[in-house]
């Protein structure tokens, strides 16, 4: 009998009988640990539960936080003019383009470098690792400051170095055609979380996998292609889902950028800074509520639709055992 069906016996033997019953240390402990998780379920609750909650009837409502006494229910007023607003279908079009753009890089650059890390011959492998790593914790109101300098068409580090081979250096914060590379620049430099998570899914990889292609005479590309790549998958699976999240709430880099004006021409106008300026800057508190919950009911699906696709994709090691 296997492992499997011994547990699903058990499992419809205590639905049968009801709760298993706890010893009094078994009690105790599940009592400390709910004690220790209450403080975290409290602030879930207090500080996402009902702020969202709170939210979802701010759709349904014309909250000003100018005039907070003049509001009312008015329906679904605030989502027939989210369909008609064409600042909001100009600006969702904006982040989708970039999200095109920078999701497959930002997906393939933590591989490609958590790769080159777990090379059996590199030199100073930890010390590559921290300095990869480093960037991740500077603050990213700081890092775009330091990216607009080094970005600078005049006195730009990466600007002045292209000067000193003769090649006509782009202009990276003004020219619609050099934005999104240079946006993409500034969010790749701050993988370090993912690649640190990949990399300890390649370093995890059984030995004996690649001895054994070894001996059947693959070469590098063959391994990492083979086995690599199959066996991180779901590392590559979990960071393609928290970027996917995380780039259609895009917008602190392009406000620090050029102060949320959308320069140049609206190719910075994200979705997440129309939003903004709709709640603090033109205090329509009720119409971005529904910006927002249309967003999340946009990634929502997307996300289903990743989970529903990643079974295709997505290799398991433990469900195949």
């Amino acid at each position: 009998m296997s492992t499997r069906t011994v547990l699903s016996e058990f499992s419809l033997k205590n639905l049968r009988i009801g709760r298993v019953k706890l010893s009094g240390l078994a009690r105790r402990e599940a009592r400390t640990g709910m004690l220790f998780i209450t403080p975290w379920i409290i602030g879930f609750v207090l500080l996402t539960c009902l702020p969202m909650v709170a939210s979802l009837v701010f759709c349904f409502t014309n909250f000003d936080l100018l005039h907070p006494e003049e509001t009312r229910l008015i329906g679904f007023r605030n989502f027939v003019a989210l369909w008609n607003d064409p600042l909001a279908r100009q600006s969702a079009l904006v982040s989708l383009r970039y999200a095109l753009i920078a999701l497959p890089i930002g997906i393939a650059q933590p591989v490609l470098m958590a790769g080159l890390l777990n090379a059996k011959n590199l030199w100073a492998r930890r010390l590559f690792t921290t300095l990869f790593y480093m960037p991740y914790i500077v603050p990213l109101v700081s890092a775009v400051y330091i990216w607009r300098g080094v970005l600078n068409d005049r006195t730009g580090w990466i600007n002045l170095f292209l000067e000193r081979f003769g090649i006509n250096p782009p202009d990276w914060l003004n020219s619609t055609q050099w934005i999104y590379p240079a946006l993409v620049v500034v969010g790749l430099w701050g993988v370090g979380d993912m690649l640190l998570l990949t990399l300890a899914a390649m370093q995890g990889i059984a030995t004996e996998l690649y001895e054994a292609a070894r001996v059947d005479g693959a070469g590098w590309l063959g391994m990492f292609r083979h086995i690599t790549l199959p066996l991180t998958t779901p590392v590559i699976f979990y960071n393609c889902v928290l970027s996917l999240i995380g780039i259609f709430q895009y917008f602190l880099v392009p406000y620090v950028l050029n102060g949320g004006t959308g320069d140049p021409g609206n190719m910075t106008f994200f979705y997440g800074l129309h939003l903004y300026k709709e709640a603090f800057q033109y205090s329509k508190m009720g119409y971005a509520a529904t910006m927002a919950w249309v967003l999340f009911l946009f990634v929502l699906a997307l996300t289903v639709i990743l989970f529903a696709t990643g079974k295709y994709w997505v290799y398991y090691a433990a469900e195949e055992a």
